[in-house]
């Protein structure tokens, strides 16, 4: 039987050339270090048909393939891990998820989830619609986001939810910070795809790509870059970081889309633990009482901290 569920075929960029190729892979798989490491012991990277060293560094045109294990429903497990939960009832749970925590499993990384936290924490109370891998989970933000998640305790109110995400009435809104300068705010409204060689990442794609549409507003500018209020329309995968990349102002600390080794983020490597993206503000009906709800969360101290120091640059 094989035991890898997927290949992905990860290119060298111009922003990885000399990194260590453990690191490179954490990022262009959004999996753990500690997952690729494992990878590597065990001969599932390959680089021109040779096994590839934890130690080696990133050279440009180099091409990996990396073999994914699958991903069991058996082995989701709930786990005692901390959650700031924002508001709880009978029907939804509002989580402030923190960056470094993916949403739920897949595969190299299958603890340490939100899914396995939110098990630990309702025991069977959440809705199954999307299966035992994804219980509750109605949207999802990326490993190294923070910010709001609303999470279905029960079918009726996963249904609710995920209409009102189909029909673009659930209000979503992000704090950014952005590369360069924004004088004026704007709409992109540009489909997105799977980028056509490399699997983990999205595009912007003319033909085939999905409809896909941000509003960005700036609120402040900051030394080089741009502090900037971001409202989704629709919701693509890597919607925002693709889409702010596009127009030439990439998400400082995206290493994926362009938006990482700024100088500033060199200077202060300490403060960037992903992409300073926080999803802040979550509006939407609720499921049993109808009336609208708004839920708030601020950006992580880390986050900040950086619009701080670029204010004082």
């Amino acid at each position: 039987m094989n035991p890898y569920q997927e290949e992905q075929i990860v290119t060298a960029t111009e922003e990885t050339v000399g990194k260590r190729v453990d690191v490179v892979l954490s990022a262009a798989l959004s999996i753990s270090r500690s997952a690729v490491q494992h990878l590597l012991d065990t001969g599932a990277v390959t680089k021109a048909g040779e096994t590839v060293a934890k130690s080696l560094r990133v050279e440009a045109e180099d091409s990996f393939i990396v073999r994914l294990p699958p991903v069991r429903e058996c082995e989701v497990q709930p786990e005692n891990i901390p959650l700031d939960i924002v508001y709880e009832d009978n029907d939804i749970v509002i989580v402030n998820k923190p960056q470094g925590m993916v949403v739920h499993p897949a595969p190299g990384h299958t603890d340490g989830t939100l899914v396995s936290a939110l098990l630990y924490h309702t025991g069977d109370s959440l809705s199954d619609i999307n299966g035992i891998i994804r219980p509750g989970i109605v949207h999802r933000i990326d490993r190294d986001t923070s910010g709001l998640i609303a999470v279905a305790k029960n079918n009726a109110a996963h249904l609710s939810l995920a209409a009102q995400l189909e029909d673009h009435s659930m209000y979503r809104s992000y704090s950014a910070i952005l590369r360069g300068k924004i004088p004026e705010g704007g709409t992109i409204d540009a489909p997105i795809g799977r980028h056509r060689t490399d699997r983990k990442k999205m595009a912007v794609l003319q033909a085939g790509g999905r409809r896909a549409v941000t509003h960005y507003e700036p609120v402040r500018p900051l030394t080089g870059h741009t502090l900037c209020k971001m409202r989704l329309e629709t919701g693509r995968t890597h919607q925002i970081r693709v889409h702010m990349a596009y127009i030439g102002h990439p998400v400082l600390g995206d290493p994926v889309y362009g938006g990482g080794q700024a100088p500033f983020e060199k200077k202060h490597p300490a403060l960037f633990h992903g992409q300073c993206l926080h999803a802040g503000e979550l509006s939407f009906v609720h499921p049993t009482t109808g009336r609208k709800v708004t839920f708030r969360c601020d950006p992580p101290a880390n986050f900040t901290r950086i619009a701080e120091l670029l204010e004082q640059e």
